[in-house]
């Protein structure tokens, strides 16, 4: 693309010098000479530290200049509006898009605001008084600024000088380009020296060896053309590098990526209020299939089977038992894979639609959308830790000479398939055994125990779900004003709880009564209510166990 104006800027070969010492000292002298005859200077260096040390420099000297960086950002503006003032000097970091603002003879705009401000008029206190003396202000200050913008001129424009190469070149020619523009005279060059941090990467004690052997004075520069295109050629390797760097980077980040477009997409549809219902009968199937598979590995004699009816019964009130599906298979040795899931599923997906005519449709609707993105947050923070860990160890891969990129996008799909398959169990876990009560009024709930990996957080993400829905207190999903030791357990063989969360428990024979989780346990054991007395099957006793 054509510029607007034709470039005037005349970019000077670079200056290369031994020292770093030597090369400040020929910057301060150009610095000195340029500002003496009225030329502005702005001054690019690499780092804060750099800019602090070439200031001190121009103290010394005398030279009155600003210093634009991190620690300055509050007077950026005032700065960068006079950099193209008469002999102004301006030492700065990285200028990148800031110095678009720079204008030979200095910003008409902000030297008029500054006049009526010295004058004690504000556009925000005095607006009137502002507005009706600002076009008189202007015009005034525009004709002083095009008379010093005919002298920076003539003095041969904005003079831009980097104290150090960057490893982009990108950096290095918007540096440049702060000065020449709009058909504006100006001039650039770099100093460097072969202690630079760019030069050390490409042996320059090679060429330090050299200037030593031919006895070089430390202030006599290197100028020429073919040094430039060499260091232009090592910011080439150094850019090619980066690149790599990052294009590594994101194959790593692909994987995360994936990953996070399949949980956003089912967190968004729950927030959205879409019906889970046929969702969560999946899972059932699912999960009780995983359990069943899992225990009727090997020979049909290996199958523990007694295991099996143990953990589905920590998973929904089981009503039927290992010996009624032994008898409809004609005996332990008709038994088969297929007609345990057949007949397991069916009663899991019985179970649960007695706790939906119990309840009813909306409630367990409710109920599914809050359980579903509470598991699915606390176990998506959990995967997101693991995979940190996975990827700050996963390059040591490389010395059994195996692909750490390949490495870990297997393990990565295999937690995440373990992540999903665990959202998919405790949901169902949660939504068979909650004990849940409707309310007209919400309570307020206690705050959340983070210890207690069995409570699901609740924030503002169930609070927007549930928008519109009747509240629902579920304990373990919000934490019951008084603490009965909920657990996560499974239904008596009756279908009664044995001892209600709610059950009337007379103060004056309970001795925990009003004892907050966190808080010190009376017996004197020095735990935690919650780890001691308050914990579920803990010495008390107080174990819920309730289908509904």
């Amino acid at each position: 693309i054509p510029t607007n104006r034709p470039m005037c800027r005349a970019d000077q070969r670079d200056l290369v010098y031994r020292t770093e010492g030597a090369k400040y000292a020929a910057v301060v002298d150009d610095i000195t000479e340029r500002h003496k005859s009225g030329q502005p200077v702005l001054v690019g260096t690499v780092s804060v530290e750099k800019s602090e040390l070439l200031s001190d420099l121009l103290k010394r000297r005398g030279i009155p200049h600003s210093v634009l960086n991190a620690k300055q950002h509050a007077n950026e503006a005032k700065i960068v509006a006079m950099a193209g003032h008469r002999g102004s000097v301006t030492v700065s970091t990285n200028m990148a898009g800031r110095g678009t603002d720079i204008k030979l003879g200095g910003s008409e705009e902000f030297l008029a605001d500054q006049e009526l401000r010295d004058k004690g008029l504000n556009p925000v206190e005095t607006p009137d008084d502002y507005e009706a003396a600002w076009p008189e202000t202007v015009e005034r200050i525009k004709a002083q600024v095009a008379a010093e913008h005919d002298e920076v001129t003539e003095a041969g424009g904005l003079y831009v000088l980097g104290t150090e190469r960057h490893e982009s070149r990108r950096i290095d020619n918007q540096l440049r380009g702060r000065s020449g523009r709009q058909g504006d005279p100006g001039e650039s060059r770099f100093y460097l020296s072969l202690q630079d941090d760019l030069m050390r990467l490409f042996k320059s004690d090679w060429v330090d060896r050299v200037l030593t052997t031919l006895k070089v004075p430390d202030d006599v520069p290197i100028e020429n053309k073919s040094v430039t295109n060499s260091i232009a050629s090592a910011q080439s390797q150094v850019e090619s590098q980066n690149f790599d760097s990052r294009k590594n980077v994101l194959k790593y980040d692909d994987v995360m990526n994936r990953q996070r477009q399949v949980i956003y997409g089912e967190r968004r549809a729950v927030l959205e209020g879409a019906d889970l219902h046929e969702q969560v009968r999946s899972m059932i199937d699912e999960v009780v299939t995983d359990y069943v598979v899992g225990a009727t590995e090997g020979f049909p004699e290996q199958w523990d089977l007694e295991q099996l009816w143990t953990a589905l019964k920590q998973l929904y009130p089981v009503s039927k038992t290992q010996a009624q599906v032994e008898e409809e298979a004609g005996g332990r040795d008709g038994l088969t894979r297929d007609l345990l899931l057949e007949e397991l599923v069916a009663d899991a997906q019985g179970a649960y639609a007695s706790r939906e005519e119990q309840f009813g449709s909306e409630v367990m609707r409710e109920l599914e959308r809050r359980v579903v993105l509470s598991v699915l947050d606390r176990k998506w923070r959990e995967h997101l830790y693991e995979m940190d860990y996975l990827r700050e160890g996963i390059g040591l891969r490389a010395y059994s000479q195996r692909d750490p990129l390949v490495e870990y996008q297997r393990e990565g799909f295999d937690m995440f398939a373990a992540m999903m398959d665990g959202i998919k169990e405790e949901s169902v876990g949660y939504l068979f055994n909650l004990e849940v009560q409707v309310d007209d009024q919400p309570d307020e709930p206690e705050e959340a125990d983070a210890e207690d990996v069995r409570d699901v957080e609740v924030g503002p993400a169930l609070a927007q779900a549930a928008a519109g829905h009747p509240h629902i207190s579920a304990k373990g999903l919000q934490e019951p004003k008084r603490p009965t030791g909920l657990s996560y357990s499974a239904p008596s063989e009756t279908g009664v709880a044995e001892v209600s969360g709610n059950a009337a428990v007379d103060p004056a024979d309970d001795a925990y009564a009003g004892v907050s989780r966190n808080a010190e346990c009376p017996c004197g054991s020095g735990k935690k209510y919650k780890k001691c007395h308050g914990a579920p099957g803990g010495p008390t006793g107080l174990t819920t166990r309730v289908n509904g």
